[in-house]
């Protein structure tokens, strides 16, 4: 990169390319950015870290001061985008998301953490371990961490750490992100037909796994949570070394005794006849599983035992990733990234355990991989540890105007949840969604007996709507 001194994203407001482009900013090169909107938390980092951004396509904008060296577009940002195809035309230097993580931020010890669930808090996990045993690693991870601290870094250590996304790299390339990271350290969480918009059957998505798990050098290793099915089908395949865990007693590494509280999870980890006790501040039961994963990889990589442990208590987690965003004796508002019917039905199972008899009121916006009508039976008994369940208006930035898929709109999620659920309300008003839920809120502050958790559950950030439901039952 010796000559790139400006680099312009195309799509700057995705999870990991805003990190990116924090990561160069940090490093002193000029970066800017375009998106079709701009929502916080996101927009809040860019704008506090000095990158300069603007909303919609406009080639004139991006090249005010001179064309950039380089963009980097998001797969968001369309296949005839104006910007990317000015670049294009232009001779300037164009890489996809995928390819960009695999060239600037891999490094020789190339650690990837993939899975339909769980690749953004190990990827993070990770790189905090590494980060704070002076390993200095290079990173990228979806997600901002609630310490503050970089969501992404390029340095000149060995070691890098990257979450491997298996979403297509671009709008016009479908090779996954993942692939472009060339691991010869895999994480592998949990393999679970996802993303029904870009592989339409459970084949087609299991077999981008098993071609990631066949091409792991021999000379790596592959973490693998055992206890999944699909992880089972698909290490099958792992010509490199395979070290697993889980709860299932056949693990290398097996995760007991596992206590989840408000203020976090007390376990044991068990590795042969040794016993190490884990502290973390992490929510939910299901993170135990996650840390057990890094914690092997960490260990198995030669990171001593009471540094792992050290720094898994330390770590703070991840933003919205069951983020308690308002907490009291009486209420509690709950933000998660959880934009699919599996993953919503895990982090409401672990709020109900949490919160006991609380009252549970989910807002949920699923992504469009989830709003595909093969999707359709993952939302059976999804929401069964919810008290009531509330739609928004769907965004139409998560629509792909070029597919011939037609996806579920809010009156069809409605009829399909109501299914096997008896509270269901489609309400495309954010105003409204708003009032509805402090009129809840304040029916259930007559009962002095019970609590109210209100959680918002997708990728999108709700307009403003949590902001506004904390705004207002904070005064």
């Amino acid at each position: 990169m010796d000559k790139t001194k400006h680099i312009h994203f195309v799509g700057i407001c995705g999870t990991a390319n805003s990190a990116e482009a924090i990561a160069f900013k940090n490093i002193g090169y000029v970066v800017t950015g375009s998106d079709k909107g701009f929502f916080p938390p996101i927009s809040t980092a860019l704008q506090e870290a000095g990158v300069n951004f603007y909303a919609g396509w406009h080639p004139e904008k991006m090249v005010a001061k001179g064309n950039p060296d380089l963009v980097i577009y998001g797969v968001s940002s369309g296949s005839s985008n104006p910007e990317t195809l000015y670049a294009k035309n232009h001779g300037i230097e164009t890489l996809s998301e995928g390819e960009a993580r695999g060239k600037y931020f891999r490094r020789e010890n190339s650690i990837v953490s993939v899975g339909t669930w769980g690749k953004t808090t190990t990827s993070a996990l990770i790189a905090h371990i590494l980060k704070e045993t002076g390993h200095h690693p290079s990173y990228v991870t979806g997600g901002l961490l609630q310490d503050g601290s970089p969501s992404a870094a390029v340095t000149e250590s060995e070691w890098s750490v990257i979450e491997g996304d298996e979403y297509k790299s671009s709008p016009t390339d479908t090779t996954p992100k993942f692939i472009y990271c060339f691991p010869t350290h895999l994480l592998i969480s949990g393999v679970s037909w996802d993303h029904a918009d870009l592989y339409p059957t459970e084949d087609a998505y299991f077999a981008v796994f098993e071609d990631l798990v066949a091409n792991i050098p021999a000379s790596g290793l592959i973490v693998a949570c055992i206890d999944h099915p699909g992880v089972r089908r698909v290490i099958g395949l792992a010509k490199a070394r395979v070290v697993t865990y889980g709860k299932r007693s056949s693990a290398d590494y097996r995760y007991v005794k596992v206590g989840e509280s408000k203020s976090g999870l007390r376990f044991g980890i068990l590795r042969g006849k040794e016993a190490f006790a884990v502290e973390s501040q992490l929510l939910g039961n299901f993170q135990a599983e996650n840390i057990t994963g890094c914690f092997a990889l960490a260990k198995e990589i030669g990171i001593p035992v009471k540094d792992i442990l050290s720094n898994i208590s330390s770590f703070q987690g991840i933003k919205r990733r069951l983020e308690k965003r308002l907490e009291n004796d009486k209420i509690t508002v709950i933000d998660d990234i959880a934009h699919s019917p599996e993953k919503a039905k895990t982090v409401l199972r672990d709020l109900r355990a949490i919160y006991g008899q609380a009252k549970i009121i989910a807002i949920f916006e699923p992504n469009i991989g989830s709003r595909i009508g093969e999707s359709a039976v993952k939302y059976t008994d999804a929401f069964s540890s919810a008290n009531s369940v509330i739609i928004p208006h769907l965004t139409k930035l998560k629509i792909d105007t070029t597919s011939n898929l037609k996806p579920l709109d809010g009156q069809d999620l409605l009829k399909l949840i109501s299914r096997s659920h008896p509270d269901v309300h489609y309400i495309p008003d954010d105003t409204k969604l708003v009032s509805e839920i402090l009129d809840s809120a304040a029916g259930q502050l007559i009962d002095q007996s019970t609590v109210t958790v209100i959680v918002f559950l997708g990728a999108h950030g709700f307009r403003g709507m949590i902001e506004s439901t904390i705004q207002k039952l904070s005064s």
